[in-house]
């Protein structure tokens, strides 16, 4: 029987893909980024085991909030680290008519991950930092991994919305924006870009955990930022 390391549920998420969705958030990720806000998701050994029915059963209570664009979105940690696990996980909901969508960095590509974007609808796809230095100093992969990953995606025709933190100093200026856009153009798979501002609440995570939070002396993005950069996506939306 096939089980999975869950760090949490949530019933009724609505930042985690199209419509009301119900969020599974797995164990384990092998990236350590400077602006991770759950440092608590990164041991696999973590978590709580469940099986792929057991969350399909919760999925289905909550099914008559999803309306005709929601569904399950599984994020992380990173979903991809148990790849067979997310598969009979979406099976099962693609069998019940629910909308799948997986929430990653990009970070896996193997035969399994590809047997389980075969049952993906959409990807929430993170691309961090528009340079491959700024992504070996603060997350500790190249940027080829998760253009790689995309270009993937976009041979497959797999939905996609590329997401980036939005963090003062590092991804706060045009230069990260534009990256996006020109990504976006020449993969015709994504359909949306969406901008993240950088937060500080999962400060006390780290706290209780003993490990030193890398941004921790940033800013945080005003508003008047955000909109700045957001208007900038207007000529790609």
């Amino acid at each position: 029987m096939i089980t999975g390391r869950v760090h949490s549920l949530q019933s009724m998420g609505t930042l985690d893909g199209p419509g009301v969705r119900f969020v599974v958030f797995t164990q384990g990720c092998p990236l350590r980024c400077g602006c991770c806000h759950n440092p608590d998701t990164w041991e696999l050994s973590g978590g709580t085991p469940y099986t792929p029915e057991q969350i399909v059963a919760r999925v289905l209570r909550c099914r008559e909030y999803f309306g005709e664009d929601g569904g399950i979105t599984v994020s992380g940690g990173e979903p991809l680290l148990q790849a067979d696990f997310v598969r009979e996980l979406f099976s099962l909901c693609k069998s019940e008519g629910i909308s799948t969508c997986l929430d990653t960095s990009g970070v896996l590509l193997n035969d399994g991950v590809k047997s389980l974007l075969a049952l993906t609808d959409r990807v929430l796809l993170d691309i961090k930092y528009p340079t491959d230095e700024l992504y070996r100093s603060h997350v500790g992969c190249s940027l080829s991994v998760p253009l790689d990953f995309l270009r993937y995606l976009n041979e497959q025709g797999i939905k996609t919305t590329l997401r980036q933190v939005t963090i003062p100093t590092l991804t706060d200026n045009a230069e990260s924006v534009n990256f996006l856009k020109n990504v976006a153009r020449v993969h015709p798979c994504v359909d949306k870009i969406e901008l993240l501002p950088f937060k500080k609440i999962c400060s006390v995570k780290y706290d209780s955990l003993g490990i030193a939070f890398p941004f921790a002396d940033l800013p945080t993005p005003d508003r008047a930022k955000m909109s700045e950069l957001e208007a900038l996506l207007d000529e790609y939306k």
